[in-house]
């Protein structure tokens, strides 16, 4: 007899992302070192000098501390948050579903925006929550309109909200006045505002004093912040009561000894997220300005990635990838239309451009 598992597991949909395809690669004939990456919205610069020095230190036979406790304490000072109002774990990814797993229960209703990043969904599925969605409109320039978000809460009393911000794929960064309208809305229920971009964002605003008077979690990505796509590190801050309940489900050793060793390596490093920022964000000028000469629609976006239209996304992503350049196709997010872009290093950028030409080239 066959052994099968909760039927909601059993429908579930792997959720798609940006990043490498190695079957892929393989079957095109491709390596991965052939290959320009502008699919991922990572800091394309190499990490702080540091973390080369540290990967001869990190003691490997030990198990790591399931405390993280030089990365909280870190963390801790540049923030001025306690380091018991911090969460450290392998990638935001883990740290949504712990949220998921310690508050979530069966018929929950959880809002989310659409579109946006689909591991939100994925945790709702996975804990038998059921998903409501509010559709935004290219015509808003995927702006939340918030008098129907209040409507939706009003109407379906969520037990938690997801805002991504800025918004994955659309690059739209809501104001702190736009946040409290979605926070007050939904009162003693929980708000995860996940701020995996924020510091490649244009006009941040903290919203750590958020989680002193409500429910809310601020995710944040140390891996798009110090090019540690490879190592997996983030963290949450919330309030004590919400980091206790996390730890109740989260499992021991969750930070490897690397990825550990790398985080409190790169918070010593005051000067390198300034210097990336300034490069990326003349890296998105140089994209934006050469593509709009090129006849492509640009997306408004705060983010330093954005949405191109480019007709047929994923015959687009294809035909680029022969010329050895992976861009995100948007059909997953449902925007079939759409590419996501975001910036690499200027020489990068330029070889990208080059190898749009060559495809229009070869269209007409």
């Amino acid at each position: 007899m066959s052994l099968r598992p909760r039927p909601e597991i059993e429908n579930l949909k792997a959720c798609p992302h940006g990043g490498l395809n190695y079957a892929e690669l393989e079957a095109s004939g491709l390596t991965s070192e052939a290959v320009l990456d502008f699919s991922v919205c990572t800091n394309p610069f190499p990490p702080p000098p540091q973390v080369r020095k540290m990967l001869h230190t990190a003691a490997i036979g030990q198990y790591p501390d399931s405390e993280t406790t030089e990365i909280r304490g870190r963390l801790s000072e540049r923030l001025a948050v306690p380091r018991d109002n911090i969460i450290v774990g392998s990638g935001t990814t883990e740290l949504i579903r712990l949220i998921a797993l310690a508050y979530f229960q069966p018929g929950d209703r959880i809002l989310l925006f659409q579109p946006t990043y689909g591991e939100y969904e994925m945790a709702s599925l996975i804990t038998s929550a059921e998903p409501v969605k509010q559709k935004l409109k290219a015509e808003d320039n995927f702006t939340p309109r918030l008098a129907e978000t209040i409507e939706l809460i009003r109407r379906h009393h969520p037990r938690a909200a997801f805002i991504c911000n800025p918004n994955n794929p659309t690059g739209r960064y809501l104001s702190r006045q736009e946040v409290e309208t979605v926070r007050d809305a939904l009162g003693d229920d929980l708000l995860i505002i996940d701020e995996a971009y924020v510091n490649f964002t244009l006009g941040s605003w903290s919203s750590i004093d958020l989680i002193s008077t409500s429910n809310v979690v601020i995710l944040r990505s140390m891996t798009k912040d110090y090019a540690l796509a490879g190592l997996r590190l983030g963290y949450a801050i919330t309030r004590r009561e919400i980091i206790h309940s996390l730890r109740q489900v989260c499992p021991p050793w969750n930070v490897n000894v690397m990825a550990q060793k790398m985080g409190a390596a790169v918070l010593s490093e005051a000067d390198y997220l300034e210097q990336s920022q300034q490069k990326i964000s003349r890296a998105k000028e140089f994209l934006v300005g050469e593509l709009s000469q090129l006849g492509y629609q640009i997306l408004p976006s705060e983010a330093h990635f954005f949405l191109v239209r480019v007709g047929n996304a994923r015959e687009f992503r294809t035909a680029l990838l022969k010329h050895g350049i992976l861009v995100r196709d948007c059909a997953s997010f449902g925007l079939p239309e759409y590419i996501r872009l975001a910036p690499r290093t200027m020489p990068e950028c330029r070889k990208f451009i080059t190898a749009i030409v060559r495809v229009l080239s070869q269209i007409k």
